[in-house]
């Protein structure tokens, strides 16, 4: 179905958009009265508009029925061309979250609709992460979608925001699964990714209507997309009951790829990610173990003739002393500069080249080389 009218909703965004306005009823109840009762969405919502409804059990479903939602919809969707309802029956509805047995029958989108159905590996992990483990995190990304391959997560602090920034490093499109209405970011910290994400060919997606505020039943829900629609779930620092756990259990549950990040065994962040590792989920210390277990043929994004000269630069860079001298772990400035047999002044001047670069980063007690640079 063609969503390329963005000012009003055609018929068939239109019917199933009122369906699903029933909040309170199953998409697996309303697909399963469509298929028993031979209906379509809009034979059931102009049946509903005449006051005809004969069958008992299509009644009780169209009192659940919700205009002032639609009507929202629909004030929203006029409010811009990246504003995009998807129902079910859209070409753009991606395709692996129909395996749901209550799939949503409409998603809002905001951005590129057509990254929906492209390959995508979600990144999730803690909102109160290490520094170590964002960097992990951001440098998976980075390497997914070079190798033409979406990062998909919940627009979270911490690991997920990492993830999304990962990904628009090489100007890719990332997805941002919400947990609100498509007019609502949560947390409200992360509003300037948001927009980052969607002005970066990204796309932020929800199956809450618009005006939806946050609530932690949401989050569930929105987990459930997450690991649906993803051909394997990467997990990057998750505590036991946390839950990032659940999206890992339901990508399991799916049939969806698992992969753990090992870590340190006193961070308390490392023990969901070593649980996961115990449970059968694959142990990954870089991209090409994630692409060893799910079928996508890695192709870059970016031609590799336009980034010969700065790779080169970055490379030699990376093979000098001075980077050599920084661990993945804390150093600090002093130690640095004994290594290299420099003032610390001069080390501090040189090393905000490499801060630029993205080669290491300056934190409270020292700097750190930043993982696979």
């Amino acid at each position: 179905m063609n969503t390329s009218n963005l000012t009003h909703l055609n018929p068939h965004q239109k019917a199933w958009l009122i369906l699903a306005s029933a909040v309170k009823v199953g998409a697996g109840k309303w697909l399963d009265a469509i298929d028993k009762l031979h209906l379509d969405a809009i034979e059931i919502t102009k049946m509903h508009g005449e006051g005809n409804l004969q069958n008992p059990k299509l009644a009780e479903l169209c009192q659940h029925i919700n205009l002032q939602l639609v009507l929202r919809a629909e004030q929203w969707l006029a409010q811009s061309r990246s504003h995009h309802v998807v129902t079910i029956t859209c070409e753009h509805y991606p395709r692996l979250l129909k395996q749901l047995k209550n799939p949503p029958l409409i998603l809002f989108v905001l951005g590129n609709v057509t990254l929906l159905n492209a390959p995508q590996v979600a990144i999730v992990g803690s909102r109160n992460s290490s520094f170590q483990g964002r960097d992990i995190a951001q440098g998976f990304a980075e390497q997914l979608v070079n190798h033409g391959v979406v990062v998909t997560s919940g627009l979270a602090t911490g690991i997920d925001a990492s993830a999304h920034k990962g990904a628009m490093i090489q100007n890719a499109g990332t997805i941002a699964v919400m947990g609100t209405g498509p007019d609502k970011v949560y947390p409200t910290k992360n509003t300037a990714l948001h927009q980052d994400i969607i002005s970066a060919n990204g796309a932020c997606i929800t199956e809450f209507f618009p005006g939806v505020t946050a609530n932690p039943w949401h989050f569930p829900r929105r987990n459930r997309i997450i690991a649906v629609m993803t051909l394997g779930t990467l997990v990057v620092e998750a505590k036991i009951k946390s839950g990032t756990l659940i999206t890992a259990n339901l990508a399991a549950d799916m049939g969806r790829e698992v992969f753990a990040v090992p870590g340190s065994i006193s961070h308390a962040y490392s023990e969901g990610c070593h649980w996961l590792i115990q449970q059968g989920a694959k142990l990954v210390t870089c991209v090409d173990d994630i692409f060893d277990e799910i079928a996508v043929q890695p192709y870059a994004y970016l031609g590799k003739d336009n980034n010969i000269s700065e790779k080169s630069e970055v490379n030699n860079l990376a093979t000098d002393k001075l980077l050599d001298s920084v661990d993945y772990d804390i150093t600090a400035i002093d130690v640095i500069a004994q290594r290299c047999n420099m003032p610390v002044q001069q080390a501090m001047a040189e090393l905000l080249e490499y801060e630029l670069r993205g080669l290491v980063a300056a934190i409270p007690g020292g700097y750190v080389k930043l993982r696979g640079k």
